[in-house]
């Protein structure tokens, strides 16, 4: 057999693998031994095929690599929680206490020291799994 059809199934076999996972960079690399094939096909020496092979996989390496990063967005810093009413249930002499928020207890403290931790509490962050309480209601997200 010809090594163009070498170069072919192995393509068929990566975008086959690509269509089961979902993952791109399998069917970058079924696009590269597709190219691979072409070069063979047109009468290519192996060095030239194995070349052009090389430079579309890292020409389609970083292809993907700035669509990907393009497409994620960082992480915004607001939550649905914000704003929210707690019902406390203890407060502690460290200033952390216990409230209890979407039917299960939470960790929380005041937004400041000095603030005043009686009266109805609202969510103003989340650092970690602890509730930052605030007198005032902070504007939603």
């Amino acid at each position: 057999m010809a090594a163009y059809v070498y170069w072919f199934l192995g393509a068929l076999m990566l975008v086959g693998l690509e269509m089961v996972t979902g993952t791109f960079y399998l069917l970058m690399l079924g696009i590269v031994l597709a190219i691979g094939g072409c070069a063979s096909l047109l009468g290519a020496g192996v060095p030239l095929q194995l070349t052009l092979a090389a430079l579309a996989g890292m020409a389609g390496t970083v292809l993907l690599r700035r669509v990907r990063t393009r497409r994620l967005t960082p992480p915004t810093d607001q939550s649905l929680d914000i704003g929210q009413t707690v019902k406390v249930i203890t407060w502690h002499d460290n200033g952390t206490g216990r409230v209890f928020y979407r039917g299960a207890e939470w960790d929380a403290e005041m937004a400041s020291p000095t603030m005043l931790n009686e009266g109805p509490l609202y969510i103003q962050a989340l650092r970690g799994s602890i509730l930052i309480l605030t007198q005032q209601k902070p504007s939603s997200p």
